[in-house]
């Protein structure tokens, strides 16, 4: 299986959970950036390259045989609290590595699985802000996360006749450095307020939800976002 995001936050924790669980995995993430141990192989590149997407793809069925899993959890957030502050940059580069990077990396793993036979699994990180539309200057952020949420449901009934499942994980306020860089003191305390479990949650807990939705039994499940908030969301 393919794990991108996997040097650091909920992407390492889905590698580890993967690895414990016997499962040969290629842990993809930036160059010169650690990956988990354990793993088959780490590759690094720059999923803004719509080119480095497709060939990552083929390095990692050159390492493993085939493919039959691919966990998408790389993303990147800039958060202005002003939207007048938002550069035409800002845009590019959460869109081109959140949403782009999902269409092309997606799309080629999922032409392998159809090529292979024998269907496979597609799981892409979301976010509460798919439904929310963020907080603490994340709008655009959450633009690119409603836009994987609709481009993995157009994904699930393309591939679907294949056995191919595409589904996502909507994660609310989870312990990894991107909760908290450059959010305003005290907000926070206020999403954790609003959260009835009453805590942050772990990249453990979504890893588990990761699994699930890339194991045997989510077969019959797909086009689905899955709310990992702690209660924060509902729907």
């Amino acid at each position: 299986m393919l794990v991108t995001g996997a040097a650091g936050g909920i992407g390492a924790a889905v590698a580890a959970g993967f690895v414990a669980a016997g499962a040969q995995v290629v842990a993809a993430d930036l160059p010169g950036r650690a990956a988990p141990g354990g793993v088959r192989a780490a590759l690094g590149t720059d999923l803004s390259d719509p080119a480095a997407c497709t060939a990552l793809v083929g390095a990692a069925v050159d390492r493993l045989g085939g493919l039959d899993v691919v966990a998408h959890l790389a993303g990147v957030m800039r958060r202005r609290a002003d939207l007048a502050d938002v550069t035409e940059d800002d845009w590019d580069v959460q869109h081109d590595v959140n949403l782009k990077s999902a269409f092309f990396l997606l799309r080629a793993a999922a032409e392998q699985m159809r090529r292979q036979g024998g269907g496979g699994r597609l799981v892409a990180a979301a976010s509460q802000g798919w439904w929310s539309g963020g907080y603490g200057g994340s709008a655009v952020y959450a633009s690119t996360k409603g836009g994987l949420v609709s481009l993995c449901r157009g994904l699930a009934r393309t591939y679907g006749p294949d056995g191919i499942t595409v589904n996502t994980v909507a994660p609310g306020a989870i312990d990894t450095p991107m909760l908290t860089t450059d959010l305003a003191p005290g907000a926070l305390d206020s999403i954790v307020e609003a959260t009835p479990l009453g805590r942050v949650g772990t990249p453990a807990e979504v890893a588990s939800a990761v699994l699930f939705l890339s194991s045997a039994r989510a077969s019959f499940i797909t086009a689905a976002t899955l709310n990992v908030s702690g209660g924060w969301l509902a729907y």
